[in-house]
């Protein structure tokens, strides 16, 4: 009866509710690259180059935004953690 017992807390720690997001920025600026990629190769497809070179540009703006987002937050709460371990 024990390692059905063992079984089940295993199985609670599987399917507990996942972390939310923290910074609700990176998945916007994801989204945001994502459609400029599609409109961009979309235009190129249509046969106007200037404006999916265009695009292409903003793309590589937003996609470095994202990686900022990304890194500003991971150190942001990075630091907050080593200060709330530093005060136990």
């Amino acid at each position: 009866m024990e390692k059905m017992g063992a079984a089940d807390s295993q199985l609670e720690d599987l399917f507990e509710p996942k972390k939310p997001v923290r910074n609700p920025l990176v998945p916007v600026g994801a989204f945001i690259t994502a459609g400029v990629l599609i409109m961009g190769l979309i235009s190129f497809k249509r046969g106007n180059s200037q404006l999916g070179q265009k695009l292409m540009r903003a793309r590589v703006v937003a996609q470095g935004a994202t990686v900022a987002l990304m890194v500003g937050s991971a150190y942001y709460y990075g630091e907050q953690l080593k200060d709330s371990k530093k005060q136990i």
